[in-house]
C-alpha cells in the first residue's frame, strides 16, 4: 500500500512552471582572485567610500546571472549560511523576459569569524534561486579563504593590468583598539614626556611624543621577527602577511610593515598623523611635524630589536637584588658599559659610572639615541625615492597617508 500512497501523492505535485534551462541560472566568485577569499579584503572594503579603490566597477566578490523567464518575474537568491557568513537572501524585480540580467548579491559576514580566521580553508556556498517563489535551480560555489592577516596587495587582470591594493594597509592600522588607551597612559607615565598635545605645540614637541611611543615600545620588548615579503596563492595575486594590532601587543614581534602598523596605530589614537612608505619588501614610516602637514620625519621601526629593555631591566634587577652594596652597582656599571656603552654619550657615560645617572635615565639615554638613528635611518632611500612615491604608474613604491586613505577605508576589527 505505500507505494501505491506515495504514487498517489506524486500527482499532487505542483507542475514546474520555469524550466531551469531557459533560465540558465549561474553563480561565480570574482574571477580575478581565482577562488583566493581574503577575509581582510572584505572587512576592509566593508566600508570602502571610493569605488576607484574596488576591485572592478562593481566592488563584488559574487556575481549571479540568469535570463529573464518571463516579464516582471520576482527573482529570489538565498545563500546558505557557512562558518564564514550568515543566511542571505538577494529579490529583485526582472522587467524584460528573455533578456540576461546580472547581479552583485552583497553576503551577510561573519566579520567575527573572519577576523579570527588565522588559517586558510576552504567553504561551499549554496545559491538557491527562485522565479516567483518556485525554486528553479542550485549553484555550488566553492572558495579557499586565507587567513585574515594576509594583505592583498596587487591582482593582475587577464589583461596584464596590474590593480593596486596597498591601500588595505590602512585598514590594519587601528587607533580604536581598546589597547591602546591604557598604552597612553602609560606612556605619559615614563617620563619622556609628560602630557600628550598632538599638534597644539611645536614641531620638537611632536618628535618627543613620537619618541616617547618609542620608549613605549622597547619597554614592551617589540623586536624584529621576519615574515616572507610577500606569498603568491595564485598566479596573478601578491599577498603580504601583517600582524593585528593585539598580536603585535601580545607576541612582542613584529616585521617592517607590522611594526609601522603598530607605532601608526598609536598615533592615529594621540591626534598625530603617519604616513607609512612602502618600497620593495620594506616599509619604513613617517610621520608630519605639523598639522598642515609640510614637514615629514622618518622612523626605522624595526631598529626597536636593537636592545632588549626587558631583559635589561630583567638583570638589573637581579644582579641588584643578589649585591645590593657597592660591589652590585660596579658590576652592573661594568656590564651595562660592556653592552650598551656605545648608546651613551661621553657625558652620560660618566653620569652613569659615577652612579649620578638612574636605571630610568640610563634607559631613557639608550633610547634616544636609537631613536635619533632610526630617524636618519631612511632618510637617503627616501629622498631617492620621493618622486616615485608620489607616482601613480609604479605600484612598488607607495607613499599611503593614514589620515586620507581613513576617507576611504576604516580600521580592521571583529564588527567590521
Amino acid at each position: 500500500m505505500v507505494p501505491l500512497l506515495l504514487a498517489a501523492g506524486c500527482k499532487h505535485l505542483k507542475p514546474r512552471v520555469y524550466d531551469p534551462a531557459q533560465v540558465a541560472f549561474e553563480a561565480s566568485y570574482n574571477s580575478f582572485l581565482e577562488n583566493q577569499f581574503y577575509p581582510s579584503l572584505v572587512m576592509g572594503a566593508a566600508s570602502l567610500r571610493d569605488e576607484s579603490y574596488s576591485l572592478n566597477d562593481t566592488n563584488a566578490l559574487f556575481s549571479i546571472s540568469l535570463v529573464a523567464p518571463a516579464s516582471n518575474s520576482v527573482l529570489r537568491v538565498t545563500i546558505d549560511s557557512t562558518n564564514l557568513n550568515y543566511v542571505t537572501i538577494f529579490q529583485e524585480v526582472l522587467p524584460v523576459k528573455g533578456v540576461r540580467y546580472t547581479f552583485y548579491p552583497t553576503v551577510k559576514w561573519k566579520y567575527d569569524k573572519l577576523y579570527r580566521t588565522r588559517q586558510r580553508g576552504t567553504a561551499d556556498l549554496t545559491f538557491t534561486c527562485y522565479i516567483n517563489d518556485e525554486e528553479v535551480d542550485v549553484k555550488n560555489v566553492r572558495i579557499n579563504y586565507r587567513s585574515a592577516n594576509e594583505c592583498l596587495l596587487s591582482v593582475r587582470d587577464p589583461k596584464g593590468h596590474n590593480h593596486d591594493f596597498r591601500w588595505m594597509f590602512a585598514a590594519y592600522v587601528n587607533e580604536e583598539h581598546p589597547y591602546i588607551d591604557s598604552i597612553v597612559a602609560a606612556i605619559t607615565r615614563q617620563g619622556v614626556v609628560n602630557t600628550i598635545t598632538g599638534y597644539q605645540k611645536n614641531a620638537a614637541s611632536v618628535v618627543s611624543q613620537v619618541e616617547a611611543i618609542w620608549y613605549y615600545a622597547l619597554e614592551r620588548g617589540i623586536t624584529y621577527a621576519s615574515i616572507s615579503c610577500t606569498s603568491t596563492p595564485t598566479t596573478r595575486t601578491n599577498v603580504q602577511h601583517i600582524r593585528f594590532f593585539d598580536e603585535v601587543y601580545n607576541s612582542r614581534q613584529a616585521n617592517c610593515i607590522d611594526a609601522c602598523v603598530f607605532f601608526a596605530s598609536i598615533m592615529r589614537k594621540i591626534g598625530l598623523k603617519p604616513v607609512i612608505f612602502v618600497e620593495p619588501c620594506h616599509a619604513y614610516l613617517g610621520y608630519y611635524t605639523d598639522s598642515r602637514r609640510k614637514n615629514v620625519k622618518l622612523l626605522e621601526t624595526t631598529m626597536t630589536s636593537w636592545t632588549d629593555f626587558p631583559t635589561l631591566t630583567k638583570d638589573y634587577q637581579e644582579t641588584m637584588a643578589a649585591h645590593p652594596d657597592a660591589q652590585g652597582a660596579d658590576r652592573i656599571s661594568k656590564t651595562m658599559n660592556t653592552r650598551y656603552g656605545k648608546y651613551l654619550s661621553a657625558a652620560d657615560l660618566k653620569k652613569w659610572e659615577e652612579g649620578k645617572l638612574s636605571f630610568e635615565e640610563f634607559k631613557r639615554a639608550i633610547s634616544h639615541t636609537i631613536f635619533v638613528k632610526a630617524t636618519e635611518y631612511d632618510q637617503d632611500n627616501y629622498n631617492a625615492n620621493k618622486k616615485l612615491f608620489t607616482s601613480s604608474d609604479n605600484l612598488q613604491y607607495q607613499m599611503l597617508d593614514i589620515e586620507n586613505l581613513r576617507k576611504v577605508v576604516q580600521p580592521i576589527n571583529s564588527s567590521n
